[in-house]
């Protein structure tokens, strides 16, 4: 709202300053420096009414050091993340933005979810939550609308270099902006490791007949679902100990917005030689709000911890991290730069077939982990939970720069 507020003051009144509320850059800094504030004031009155409200955490006994002691920790601690996050998106962003619409959609529609399971556990004495049945509902219903705005919104375009082999090294020689030509909706992606650095979905398809390119979306919804689904449960499995999900979701989120602020900018996705999606750069106000709202968040997450997120928190930033990911067309970077939600998910699935596959052949169940997911595995071992989590935030970090670094490895 305060950037509609000062367009119009810059446009009747030639207000100095106003314009500075056009930049990306200044929204972004300020939303930042916003939710921060939210989260770290504001975050302490939320968890004493949380305390008040004896929205307590009951602590399963899975024999694991200091267990005993987080019993009665106030949960739901993702209301602080959302509030965070959405405040200063309502004040700084262009809500006309199809880009920002979806986030908001996501952030609301996985925040409704988790809050309902969160509710369940705690106010209903039910241990097992909302039925799964009904979580996987949620997210499919999430990637389905995504997928769809993805596929069908006319806001949602990109643009490529004119292919003009001999112009394209005149300008270059000149040193003058490669020319572009006119927004486009298409299906591609960016894929890691090849030469053209682009895929496109309808390729699954077209190869048949190349008619059947305007039903791409029959294949594109069902990836974007799985999408949204794997790394919103990966989130969720994530959150185990105390910092781990904040941290590890702030390091992947602030890289979303360095590829937003690429992929949205004609001159550095030029340079890059990167996708150029017009109107993306607006997401960059979305996801440094974000950021400011996990960090803050981890001001009192890290150990010893005074409020979890609860799913109320996990599923929404698993859902915000895949609908980033699609936006920007880095879904296929998702396995690098989410590697510790992968690993954490393929640890759980890891261990449930092996221990029902061993207890089918030898009658005895056997397993791979001292516990799954990996992080319980290394507590076992007699690790500080502290430690395994700065650790994950040093691999969290690598996988971040190995991201980047793909955009000129081809």
């Amino acid at each position: 709202m305060l950037y509609y507020l000062f367009k119009y003051f810059e446009e009747e009144f030639n207000m100095p300053g106003a314009s500075l509320f056009g930049f990306i850059t200044f929204r972004a800094a300020i939303a930042f420096v916003l939710s921060l504030a939210f989260s770290t004031i504001y975050g302490k009155r939320i968890i004493a009414f949380l305390q008040r409200q004896q929205v307590g955490e009951t602590v399963r006994d899975l024999g694991l050091e200091g267990q005993a002691q987080k019993a009665g920790t106030p949960t739901m601690g993702g209301v602080i993340i959302i509030l965070a996050t959405l405040i200063p998106v309502f004040l700084l962003c262009q809500l006309d933005n199809i880009y920002v619409v979806m986030l908001i959609i996501t952030t609301v529609w996985m925040g409704l979810i988790g809050f309902t399971d969160d509710y369940i556990k705690i106010f209903k004495k039910d241990k097992g939550g909302l039925k799964g049945i009904f979580k996987v509902i949620g997210q499919v219903g999430l990637g389905a609308i995504i997928g769809s705005i993805m596929f069908f919104h006319d806001g949602v375009t990109i643009k490529e270099e004119k292919a003009n082999a001999k112009n394209s090294q005149e300008l270059i020689t000149q040193n003058l902006p490669i020319e572009f030509e006119a927004a486009k909706k298409s299906t591609k992606t960016t894929i890691p490791f090849v030469r053209d650095n682009e895929f496109d979905y309808a390729s699954l398809i077209d190869w048949i007949d190349p008619s059947l390119a305007n039903w791409a979306w029959l294949v594109f919804i069902p990836i974007v679902i799985i999408i949204v689904t794997a790394v919103s449960n990966g989130a969720n499995l994530t959150d185990g100990i105390d910092g781990l999900a904040a941290g590890t979701s702030a390091i992947v989120v602030i890289t979303l917005a360095l590829f937003a602020w690429i992929s949205g900018n004609i001159v550095f996705s030029d340079y890059l030689n990167v996708m150029y999606i017009p109107n993306s750069g607006e997401m960059v106000v979305f996801v440094t709000a974000f950021a400011g709202a996990l960090v803050g968040f981890l001001w009192y997450n890290t150990f010893p911890a005074q409020v979890f997120m609860g799913d109320t928190g996990s599923l929404t930033i698993g859902g915000i991290i895949a609908v980033l990911a699609i936006a920007t067309r880095k879904e296929l970077l998702i396995p690098i730069l989410c590697g510790v939600f992968l690993m954490e998910n393929l640890s759980v699935m890891m261990q449930v077939s092996w221990f029902k596959y061993t207890k089918k052949r030898h009658g005895e169940g056997r397993r791979i982990f001292l516990m799954s997911p990996l992080h319980h595995h290394y507590q076992k071992r007699g690790i500080h939970e502290s430690k395994i989590v700065v650790r994950f935030w040093i691999v969290g970090i690598l996988l971040a720069i190995i991201s980047v670094v793909t955009l000129k490895m081809r």
